[in-house]
């Protein structure tokens, strides 16, 4: 699946009603890597390099925490786009955009809807 372009995300942001209130706008882009999950975050030894990951996500859990997160104050302007299927080491996972009034409010939504998708809505297996 092709990933969408930042620069045209950016683009839409600023066309959209409310854009003169936002003064800040994170991204997010989260990539396939060869170091196992567990190793990565000290939850138990695995040994092998990851080749790639199954992936898949449920789509509308995902949209209904994207809505969440643009309903939290000062939060704009909200999109994602999320990959599926068997993807490769350096592939492109998911990517997120938001848009606030400060850079305090975008980080708290940023960190809520990358938990929510991570945790809720999709499943990832490494293929090593």
């Amino acid at each position: 699946m092709l990933k969408p372009s930042l620069d045209k995300w950016l683009e839409e942001a600023k066309s959209e009603t409310l854009f003169h209130k936002c003064g800040s706008y994170v991204t997010h882009t989260g990539v396939v890597r060869s170091s196992p999950k567990a190793l990565v975050r000290g939850t138990g030894a695995v040994s092998g390099t990851v080749k790639g990951m199954k992936f898949t996500c449920d789509h509308a859990a995902a949209a209904a925490a994207a809505e969440t997160a643009r309903n939290f104050p000062g939060i704009y302007f909200v999109k994602i786009w999320v990959n599926e299927g068997e993807l490769q080491v350096g592939d492109d996972i998911l990517q997120i955009l938001i848009g606030g009034d400060i850079r305090t409010r975008v980080m708290d939504a940023l960190d809520y809807l990358l938990n929510q998708i991570k945790n809720n809505c999709v499943k990832e297996e490494e293929i090593f």
